[in-house]
């Protein structure tokens, strides 16, 4: 218990991820092998880069949780290859056998591992709209999959999960209660949130970021994202957070990554839209106080005129 509350302690304070780290676990297909963020949860954290030929699409977290009676992986992984190299990993840490897959969202590195655990005959589940998702643009998915992981994407095909819930699906295995919430809209259609409240841990996936900046999609309400974190995400009242991306971590930082961030970047765009400022001109407030976060050269002006395409008709 002291070495993993250690272990946490380092990771969450510390800010070790970037994208020009090289793979952190070369002999895998995972970026990082798993670490055990409290005894029993355990996060193979991934690249906070877009996906590459080199992280192998691993650039999101690979959770799992072990119990008594089985084992719960959050994230089918990014292909049938990664899901197979993290079922390695778990191997090596019980013998318990792996019961349910938990998607946190539609997106291909949540989903496009799921064909490997079907086959094992897994129980895999996700929101409805992250199934309706995968259900209409999966085979878009895949191949986006497939150009940048190439000879990586081999046997990966398009399995959407066989369980799908609207608000709260309750699991009870050995002795421990999980909960997959869907606790309102936030990044992306179906956003998972994987709470077990005897432990205080919430794997929160794209509700929550610290070390990478936010992605804002052209269907991201980012009112409604800050409504669903300042309401029913804070109030779990979570002790650790093990995020989409990035290392575990507490609700402070996942705070000032996520919710601060988009309270900053509205303010600047409401101050543009109140001076008559254009889209074009939106894509320049200023962003300097986030350029730390990864990603940032990649998403900043992207986010920037996307909140200005939604606030224009606030």
């Amino acid at each position: 218990m002291i070495r993993s509350v250690l272990a946490f302690t380092l990771l969450a304070t510390t800010a070790l991820a970037s994208e020009d780290i090289a793979d952190k676990y070369p002999q895998s297909e995972l970026y990082d092998k798993p670490v055990e963020v409290i005894p029993g949860v355990y996060s193979a954290i991934g690249a906070t880069a877009p996906p590459t030929y080199e992280n192998s699409g691993h650039n999101n977290n690979l959770s799992f949780i072990v119990t008594g009676d089985g084992v719960v992986v959050i994230n089918g992984g990014a292909s049938v290859r990664l899901a197979a190299a993290l079922h390695d990993e778990i191997k090596a840490v019980t013998d318990q056998p792996v019961k349910l897959v938990i998607n946190e969202n539609g997106q291909g590195h949540a989903i496009l591992g799921n064909a490997y655990w079907a086959d094992l005959g897994v129980d895999i589940l996700a929101h409805a709209d992250a199934t309706h998702v995968v259900q209409e643009n999966g085979d878009f998915i895949l191949q986006g999959m497939e150009r940048y992981n190439r000879d990586k994407a081999e046997g990966t095909r398009v399995v959407a999960a066989n369980l799908s819930f609207d608000d709260k699906y309750v699991i009870e295995m050995g002795g421990l209660t999980i909960e997959a919430l869907h606790l309102g809209p936030a990044h992306d259609p179906g956003d998972v949130q994987v709470w077990i409240p005897a432990w205080k841990i919430v794997i929160a996936g794209d509700i929550a970021f610290h070390e990478r900046m936010p992605p804002i999609f052209a269907e991201t309400c980012t009112s409604c994202w800050l409504e669903t974190f300042e309401g029913p995400f804070t109030d779990l009242g979570a002790t650790y957070v093990i995020p989409g991306h990035g290392h575990p971590t507490n609700m402070a930082m996942v705070t000032m990554g996520t919710s601060d961030y988009l309270l900053d970047l509205r303010a600047k765009i409401a101050a543009h839209i109140d001076a008559g400022g254009d889209l074009a001109g939106a894509y320049y407030v200023d962003q300097e106080r986030w350029k730390h976060m990864d990603t940032f050269e990649e998403l900043a002006t992207k986010n920037a005129g996307r909140v200005f395409e939604e606030m224009e008709w606030e």
